[in-house]
Order: structure tokens, then C-alpha cells, then sequence
């Protein structure tokens, strides 16, 4: 269906107005920000996630928003790419991470789920968990009973004034990935404090 040069960047999110300025859909943010920088808007679906393929780097790279609600987002991104023939390795999700502080990027690969149901409903549909991950933090709220709260909330005003920032931090990081390899793209963006 398409060529092996092929990368995949997935942000994770739930569907729906009522989710869309919030913690939890920091992923969205990020594909959002590369897709409008690249001068388009997600107009495809297939197997329960928006799409759109652009160039990134003189690379085809779709951009992915899983529709199945955080949670089951990984049987949408294994469908997609058996359909695009993507390799797991060459996919780039990006997720918000509570153990992260707000803003704090990291990108990991070949790591457990750490805890995110999203992440870890990717590593159960591709039986593997070596695709690469671009960590957004979102802070803490050092209380487990607030945690869905927390996640599924709106930011707090000094986030919001950071979250643009934060966003576009995260969608370079994505473009250093696929320009300079996960090696460079993690020393350059992990040792920033």
C-alpha cells in the first residue's frame, strides 16, 4: 500500500469536544501542531483513527489520531500500520506522562507502559513494545485518588500559558527523530531541564 521509507507519528487522546483541552490530549495537541504546521488538517479515517499523510523531513510520514478512546488505542495504530505497512519500530507515539513535570519531555523506546493504559494497549495489540515514545509530562497531583481527574482535566492557568510551548517542544522532537535518529534526537532532547 505504501513505500517502505513510511513513518507513522500517533498521538493519543479520547474523541470529543468534551476531552480536547485536556491533560490527557496532550498527544492530540502535538499531531495537531505538526499537521497545521505542515499546512493540513486531519480528513481521513479508517479503522477508528483520523489521518493524513505529510512531509516531514523528505520523509512520508502519517500523522495518526486514534477514535477509540485512550484506552483502546492500540488495535487502531496495529490495523493502520498492517494496512500502510509500517513497521512497529518506525512509529513515534505521543503520550502525556504524569511522571513527568509539566512541560518536561522525554523520549524513551523500548519501554514498558510505566502505568499509561494508551501505551499499554499498543504494546498488547503489536505484542511488542520497541516502537519509540515521545513523553509529555503533565505533572502529578501526588494523590491517586485525583489521578483521573487530573489526566482528564483542563490545565491550570500557568500550564496554559506554557502549553503552546510545550506542544511545539514535542512536535520538534518528533521532527529531530526522524531527521537525526532516535540516538541524537534523545541526547539533545532528554539532558534539556
Amino acid at each position: 500500500m505504501t513505500d517502505a521509507n513510511c513513518k507513522m507519528i500517533a498521538g493519543l487522546g479520547n474523541p470529543g469536544q468534551s476531552y480536547a483541552r485536556t491533560r490527557h490530549n496532550i498527544g492530540f495537541l502535538v499531531v495537531e501542531a505538526i499537521a497545521e504546521k505542515a499546512g493540513t488538517v486531519f480528513d481521513k479515517t479508517r479503522f477508528d483513527a483520523a489521518f493524513v499523510k505529510v512531509c516531514i523531513c523528505g520523509r512520508d510520514v502519517f500523522l495518526v489520531k486514534p477514535l477509540s478512546y485512550m484506552n483502546r488505542s492500540g488495535f487502531p495504530l496495529q490495523k493502520l500500520s498492517a494496512y500502510f505497512k509500517i513497521p512497529f519500530t518506525d512509529i513515534i507515539v505521543v503520550h502525556d506522562d504524569m511522571d513527568l513535570p509539566f512541560g518536561t519531555l522525554k523520549i524513551v523506546q523500548d519501554r514498558g507502559p510505566g502505568g499509561h493504559n494508551g501505551v499499554k494497549s499498543i504494546i498488547d495489540a503489536f505484542g511488542r513494545k520497541d516502537c519509540i515514545r515521545v513523553r509529555v509530562g503533565v505533572g502529578h497531583p501526588h494523590d491517586q485518588a485525583r489521578v483521573t481527574g487530573h489526566v482528564l482535566g483542563g490545565f491550570a492557568p500557568d500550564e496554559q500559558a506554557a502549553l503552546g510551548n510545550t506542544v511545539a517542544s514535542a512536535a520538534e522532537a518528533c521532527r529531530l527523530i526522524l531527521s537525526r535518529g532516535i540516538v541524537r534526537a534523545m541526547n539533545q532532547v532528554n539532558t534539556k531541564r
